[in-house]
């Protein structure tokens, strides 16, 4: 099984079930890789390729048009790496997304692409029912990641004065009620929304409203940061 079918999938607070059209821009300096993913791509109703770039350069210049919602971008951009351009990325076009497809094993260079704003992570070899489900995956908001990347990001945001801040954080996990905990230890497993109401035999708006309700008491500004503090003060488990 690939890292990426035991991808750690973080869920967003949207639960409709209406699908826009998603813009996609692919940078990579292969030629066989962009025809590819073009080919598969454009199979698919609900995505449309807005623009292809073989340099950052031109990756810049395309994603400030064409404001596209994911960018598939190469970390080897020939001489260049496609990891730092993705803060710029993300500036031009702030609506946009990033996923990294690449053959780079190096779990260095992917935390840095992780650090710098790439929200999926997928190598080249991955089966292309997978690359179309990252891509909805991401573009809805979740995070797709493998297991042991994440747990690598996690460990890196551990922050100075451990004891103190785990104290801290200790009193803000007491404010959480027994229901919003069970939605915390339920995000931690990937479930959306409406799986998490499934599950809890509540509505979807409920779930909702406990999502609202646990960012405000743990201070966290999205799923992403709540999902790093659940880690970090074991409300979830992290599997490898």
């Amino acid at each position: 099984m690939s890292t990426e079918t035991q991808a750690n999938i973080l869920q967003t607070a949207n639960s409709t079930g209406t699908r826009r059209i998603i813009g996609i821009l692919i940078v990579d300096d292969h030629e066989v890789v962009r025809v590819g993913l073009r080919h598969l791509i454009e199979k698919q109703p609900h995505m449309k390729i807005v623009g292809e770039a073989c340099n950052p350069a031109d990756a810049l210049k395309i994603a400030s048009r064409e404001q596209p919602e994911i960018v598939i971008l190469d970390l080897c951009l020939g001489a260049e790496s496609g990891a730092d351009i993705i803060p710029e990325l993300i500036r031009v076009s702030e609506e946009s997304r990033v996923i990294v497809l690449t053959a780079v094993q190096d779990e260095e260079e992917l935390r840095r692409a992780s650090r710098m704003g790439a929200m999926g992570v997928i190598s080249k070899d991955t089966p292309m029912d997978m690359v179309i489900r990252a891509i909805d995956r991401v573009h809805s908001g979740e995070l797709w990641l493998n297991r042991r990347l994440t747990a690598a990001l996690v460990s890196e945001l551990r922050r100075p004065g451990e004891e103190q801040h785990s104290n801290a954080e200790g009193k803000l996990i007491a404010l959480l009620t027994d229901r919003e905990k069970d939605v915390v230890s339920l995000i931690g497993e990937g479930l959306k929304n409406k799986q998490i109401a499934d599950r809890l035999f509540i509505s979807e708006t409920t779930v909702r409203h406990h999502i609202t309700s646990i960012l405000k008491k743990l201070q966290v500004s999205d799923r992403l940061e709540l999902l790093i503090f659940a880690y970090r003060n074991n409300l979830v488990a992290i599997r490898h």
